[in-house]
């Protein structure tokens, strides 16, 4: 089995931010990536419906880190089981575990990429078409080549040298619309 990708929100980041928000599908398994800041929720709920998956059916969400715009729209998945990168958490229930290697469904698994800040986990699910990263390396294809809030930048071209390693297929950056990696894709 191999999983799908639908972007809910391309996100972007100015005068206004916003964080790109996805949904993989692989079997019974319903994951959102980053619930964060959008200007209306309706951003990330109307494409949800369009996608035929109501909020009470996402039965994972993953946080690529905890910077509210990328987090705050968290509670629209009541059902859901969080990921973040060293636990799991559901209702009242807090279970510890390292995100490297972590497998949501037979297709979709955690990658550890410190960089941005030193807990940043990827997302990464093999589709028909590829590979392909959900992660906060980039922002967006655009750039900033260099990530200015970066909490250790050698980290974090060495977090995109390994993920550009594996040839994904495609990127969704933390702020932007998805891109094809090229060999001028920022390491």
């Amino acid at each position: 089995m191999t999983a799908t990708l639908s972007i809910l929100t391309a996100g972007y980041v100015g005068e206004r931010t916003a964080s790109t928000v996805s949904l993989l599908r692989d079997g019974e398994v319903l994951v959102v990536v980053d619930p964060g800041m959008v200007a209306d929720r309706k951003l990330i709920l109307g494409p949800l419906s369009e996608a035929g998956v109501a909020p009470e059916q996402v039965t994972d969400v993953v946080f690529s880190h905890h910077h509210p715009d990328h987090t705050l729209n968290a509670a629209l998945f009541p059902a859901a089981r969080f990921h973040d990168h060293w636990a799991i958490y559901q209702d009242d229930l807090w279970i510890d575990r390292p995100a490297d290697g972590f497998q949501l469904s037979p297709s979709i698994r955690l990658a550890a990429t410190p960089g941005h800040t030193a807990e940043d986990i990827s997302t990464l699910a093999d589709t028909s078409e590829g590979l392909v990263v959900l992660t906060h390396l980039w922002w967006a294809e655009q750039g900033p080549a260099d990530d200015p809030y970066a909490t250790d930048p050698d980290a974090l071209h060495a977090s995109r040298e390994a993920i550009l390693d594996l040839s994904p297929a495609l990127i969704v950056p933390g702020h932007g619309p998805a891109f094809v990696p090229t060999v001028g894709t920022p390491r």
